[in-house]
């Protein structure tokens, strides 16, 4: 039976989203997702206090993002095969350990090799609370439903980057990474509530398969994505030391407001791609994006940077949901795992191509030229979108 066919067939009852299973995904998302962002601007200080210049802050950074794309094709496998419930509670564990082991870090490279262990925690918890949202949601609504679980992570951002610099300001480090590892326990509390689809028949179906690292069907918006994604690596890792060397004050307004604005975009953005498709949204979403970047190279003041934070949010606001809903409408539903698993690999090697690189240009051209590196980044994007667009359809 065709898929839309057999949801439109469902009781009205079956289209709701917010079920007591999808609110504990919401909240769990959101508790380690405030703790992931409360480290976000305070590592690149931590690194610089254990006496690390640029370029090791944009490796520890990377080495974070580069360890979770490594497994997630296995963890997007595993979500098939051992089920969902498993795999989201063994990373969050797994994050909860090396965000707590932070603290005790007196020398780079044990704070590098925790990095490491902290980003196979989040490459098998996102996958998986990605795929278990996706499972909750009503076929329909999956745009509208991928955007308001998006809110989770978005809420936290408005929330974790401002407090983590409140705090780093106020307490050490060691008490700041152990709130963090609280919070992502609080997650795991809420992830063991959670009623999860069962594994067997998918391993049924998945023993068939070969062995693969990628879902083909996801593989347009994630590529697009992966240009998108490296701006974070230049604003997470670098915007907090750039600000500072340029004595522009209120750099916790920027992700305060960048949060805000992303939140209000997919408030509407995730309904659009329901209706009109991701035409909609991708183009005007990466304009905006771009604009965003040419204005922090510029950086003259602190009006410029929040101006250039809602841009931002805006765009990527836009643009994410609509990808992600994109790289998972057309896979198989034993392969939904692993479109996820395909779709957060290229975002993740985004960041980290983007926090290694732009290291290496920040340390010999300065900081206003990662992101005009950026805005190159964001028009490829655009541009490889086009080109999508204008080929024949292919079945």
């Amino acid at each position: 039976m065709d898929q839309t066919t057999g949801t439109a067939q469902q009781p009205q009852g079956t289209e709701k989203i917010w079920s007591k299973d999808f609110v504990f995904i919401f909240l769990a998302n959101f508790f380690i997702f405030l703790g992931f962002q409360m480290t976000l601007p305070t590592i690149p200080l931590f690194v610089e206090r254990l006496g690390g210049n640029d370029q090791l802050i944009g490796f520890v950074v990377g080495i974070f993002t580069f360890s979770a794309l490594l497994v997630r094709p296995f963890a997007g496998r595993m979500l098939e095969t051992k089920g969902r419930g498993f795999i989201y509670l063994i990373g969050l564990a797994i994050f909860v350990v090396s965000v707590g082991s932070f603290g005790f870090a007196t020398g780079i490279a044990f704070l590098f090799l925790m990095r490491i262990v902290q980003g196979v925690g989040w490459g098998f918890s996102t996958t998986a609370s990605g795929t278990i949202a996706t499972d909750l949601i009503p076929p329909r609504r999956r745009g509208e439903g991928m955007g308001y679980f998006g809110l989770s992570g978005n809420v936290a951002l408005a929330m974790g980057p401002t407090l983590g610099l409140a705090l780093a300001a106020a307490i050490t480090f060691k008490q700041l990474f152990m709130i963090s590892a609280f919070l992502g326990l609080a997650a795991f509390l809420l992830a063991s509530r959670i009623t999860y689809k069962k594994a067997e028949k998918m391993e049924e179906t998945a023993a068939k398969r070969r062995w693969d690292v990628y879902e083909k069907s996801a593989l347009q918006p994630s590529l697009l994505l992966l240009f998108i994604t490296t701006t974070f690596g230049g604003i997470a890792s670098f915007l907090p030391l750039y600000s500072a060397q340029k004595g522009i004050e209120g750099i916790e307004w920027y992700f305060f407001i960048f949060a805000m604005t992303l939140m209000l975009s997919r408030s509407f953005a995730g309904k659009l791609y329901d209706k009109k498709g991701h035409g909609a949204v991708f183009l005007p979403g990466t304009v905006l994006i771009m604009i965003a970047m040419i204005l922090l190279a510029w950086l003259p003041n602190s009006l410029v940077m929040f101006i250039a934070a809602g841009l931002y949010g805006f765009g990527f606001g836009s643009v994410q949901p609509a990808l992600q809903a994109w790289a998972v409408q057309d896979a198989p539903m034993n392969r939904k795992g692993m479109a996820n698993a395909t779709f957060f690999s290229f975002f993740d090697l985004g960041v980290g191509v983007g926090a290694m690189t732009f290291g290496q240009i920040g340390h010999w051209l300065g900081y206003g030229s990662i992101y005009i590196a950026s805005a190159i980044s964001v028009s490829v994007s655009i541009i490889l979108y086009i080109f999508m667009m204008k080929r024949p359809a292919r079945t």
